[in-house]
């Protein structure tokens, strides 16, 4: 179910992609209303899952880290959203989506920059959700203005000593 934002929320929403660290004073002012409006309602978009606050990394800036996208082509269309909601679940999914074209479920991986992450993601991981025809893999060698949270997988790797 997709929710209109008025206004004031896409407004905050704009700021808060620029700066997720503003304060709130900051981000009122820049609004032209007050503190305690800006809380209130980041309180009430980050309560309906509309807007989530997150450390994001540039992967290609990270010593460490790999970006890989993953195109399924599934052997059935019947269980499209569950297929879809198994994979999203995997961790070290960034995203996933169905898509038009070529394949049906396009994914997006960050892993440890290690071709055998990447490998038993696709052996391991990806072969216990099933119903996966056939798959296609990128390895993402370079890009811009790409800044991706870090998935489950990825932040176990980040937290070792």
């Amino acid at each position: 179910m997709k929710v209109t934002l008025d206004q004031l929320d896409k407004r905050l929403v704009a700021v808060l992609a620029e700066d997720g660290q503003a304060s709130a004073g900051d981000i009122a002012a820049k609004l032209g209303v007050s503190g305690p409006t800006v809380r209130s309602r980041l309180k009430n978009l980050l309560r309906a899952s509309l807007v989530k606050v997150a450390g994001l990394v540039d992967p290609f800036r990270v010593k460490g880290l790999c970006v890989a996208l993953v195109g399924l082509s599934l052997t059935s269309h019947k269980q499209l959203d569950e297929k879809l909601e198994q994979i999203a679940g995997l961790p070290n999914v960034n995203w996933a989506a169905v898509v038009t074209g070529r394949y049906d479920i396009l994914v997006e991986l960050v892993l440890p920059d290690d071709v055998g992450e990447l490998y038993s993601f696709l052996d391991r991981d990806l072969s216990q959700v099933g119903g996966i025809g056939s798959s296609e893999t990128f390895v993402v060698m370079k890009a811009r203005r790409k800044w991706v949270p870090l998935p489950r997988g990825a932040r176990a790797w980040f937290s070792e000593p």
